[in-house]
């Protein structure tokens, strides 16, 4: 939606028309939540890092498949898929050629974008529900790899390999109040790479291969090299999303999760967050992690009410509570919460005639 601004302010240079804090104010509270970020670690519970831990991590798989989904307009079922291969692709360089973590972890971005590229060659042929079938082989076919091929190599069905713990010099990351600082920087480059990329010439491609790719073809766009750039991307975020979950949890395999599950549920975090917008993957993947914790939390509270039932409760009442919740967002709140956040900011900027 347009940017809606009182009367009287306006743009004068073409770098304010482009940059992305405005007032003096916003430089203020950026400030702050920065600072807030840095130093929550050292103050916060082991929980609220913990989860701003995974939160951070998943965020940059989901701006992956915003670029893909969101901007491109092409559905993959593949996303935890590719986390897995950046993962594998970490940890090996880590522990079998003797890399640092921060040096593997662009190889495991690269490495992972090229089997992206892979798995969007269906793209020339199919779009839509067959597309979604077409990167559903992902999902399925890098899975039993990591299971049934290079078991010395990739731990087969035992629980994966091991995830060495990043270090610089003597200090050691082993902590998650420290690993978060990697994740946390590494967040914060991906969101500009996202953020940067829905304002060039790419990401106006983008757009017009998702609205109407013919209509892109005729004005020059090749929707086909398009949309496996935008494999790529995608691919190679999920790269470095999953050496940072393998690095965090120590190791990575299909024991690990990486499954179908994960992978829809990433794309529910899109739906609810909101599509095609820089915000939407933080908005989608806070609400979705804490909704997870508030129904495995209640979840537990229904199984000591109810004894007699409590194994199916604690089983059963996650994916339901969160389908219900995915339901009444795409009833009532169709294009997420990056659209009501945008509506509110463009409600308080014409207060008091907001209405």
């Amino acid at each position: 939606m347009a940017v809606l601004r009182p009367a009287g302010d306006f743009d004068r240079t073409y770098q304010q028309d482009m940059a992305i804090v405005r007032q003096r104010w916003q430089w203020l509270v950026l400030a702050a939540a920065v600072a807030v970020l840095l130093t929550a670690p050292r103050w916060a519970s082991a929980y609220v890092v913990s989860t701003a831990n995974q939160i951070a991590y998943t965020v940059i798989a989901v701006q992956g498949l915003n670029i893909l989904t969101g901007y491109t307009g092409q559905i993959s079922l593949g996303q935890a898929a590719f986390m897995l291969v950046g993962g594998y692709i970490s940890a090996l360089l880590v522990t079998r050629a003797g890399f640092s973590t921060f040096a593997a972890l662009p190889f495991a971005a690269l490495g992972t974008g090229l089997i992206g590229l892979i798995f969007g060659l269906p793209s020339l042929r199919v779009k839509g529900f067959y597309l979604a079938m077409a990167t559903l082989a992902a999902q399925f076919i890098i899975p039993w790899l990591s299971r049934h091929t290079f078991k010395d190599y990739l731990g087969g069905s035992s629980g994966g390999i091991d995830a060495p713990v990043p270090v610089i010099g003597n200090f050691s990351f082993g902590e998650v109040s420290d690993y978060i600082y990697i994740s946390l920087a590494v967040l914060t480059l991906t969101t500009l790479l996202a953020l940067n990329i829905s304002r060039t010439r790419l990401g106006r491609a983008f757009i017009s291969v998702r609205d109407n790719d013919l209509a892109a073809e005729l004005l020059g766009v090749n929707p086909f090299g398009y949309k496996l750039r935008a494999f790529f991307i995608a691919a190679l975020l999920a790269g470095v999303a999953g050496a940072l979950k393998a690095h965090s949890q120590r190791g990575v395999g299909t024991e690990f999760g990486y499954g179908l599950g994960d992978s829809i549920l990433f794309l529910g975090m899109l739906v609810i967050g909101g599509l095609g917008t820089n915000i939407g993957p933080f908005l989608g993947v806070t609400t979705v992690i804490l909704l997870e914790d508030l129904a495995n939390a209640f979840g537990g509270y229904l199984a000591t009410v109810f004894p007699g039932q409590s194994a199916s409760l604690l089983t059963s009442f996650r994916p339901i509570f969160f389908g219900l919740v995915l339901m009444l967002f795409l009833i009532f709140e169709p294009r997420g919460l990056a659209h009501r956040w945008q509506l509110f900011k463009a409600a308080w900027r014409l207060r008091p005639f907001s209405r």
